[in-house]
């Protein structure tokens, strides 16, 4: 085989197992494994049910993973990172798998990413969890059958972080 042939099927094969709206800027999502633990828990995401979140720092070999997309949200509303310093943030599809263990290789780019909240699934430690789905019309299914409203990525952070702030001040529960 010729050397075009080789770099054409190494393409190939590369493109096919990263999609457009997993990957951001070359950063692939990874799959979880016996060692990745929640970032505010430190717990294997194992032992957790519901959706998970990973934010993969430029620079970094490894994502921070989150046991729940409340969780993720919340490390963004902190401000403890900047837009620059992200290299990808990918939440489960919650419509392609059963909510007791997301299904591999169904990360889509949290920013494009609709979300349920207010829904009557809790998150891996209890409190507001943030149902992360690729389709709406799947957000919706999930919607009628569980309670809550969805919303896009932006109000998404924005309803994680008032719920944060009301919960520090004594005017709700996260």
């Amino acid at each position: 085989m010729s050397w075009p042939h080789i770099a054409a099927l190494g393409l190939l094969f590369a493109a096919a197992g990263c999609s457009e709206e997993t990957t951001v800027g070359g950063a692939v999502p990874r799959e979880p494994d016996s060692r990745a633990t929640g970032y505010y828990c430190g717990m294997a995401l194992t032992e957790h049910t519901g959706s998970y979140g990973q934010l993969l720092l430029r620079g970094w070999d490894e994502p921070l993973w989150f046991s729940s997309v409340r969780d993720a949200l919340t490390y963004i509303g902190q401000d403890l990172v900047n837009e620059e310093e992200i290299a990808g943030f990918w939440v489960n599809d919650m419509g392609a798998g059963p909510w007791g263990r997301p299904a591999p290789a169904t990360w889509v780019e949290a920013s494009s990413a609709w979300y349920v909240l207010g829904s009557r699934k809790t998150a891996a430690m209890g409190g507001l969890e943030v149902v992360p789905f690729k389709e709406r019309t799947k957000a919706e299914v999930f919607a009628s059958e569980f309670g809550g409203h969805i919303v896009a990525y932006a109000d998404a952070r924005k309803d994680v972080s008032g719920a944060l702030v009301a919960n520090e001040t004594g005017g709700g529960n996260p």
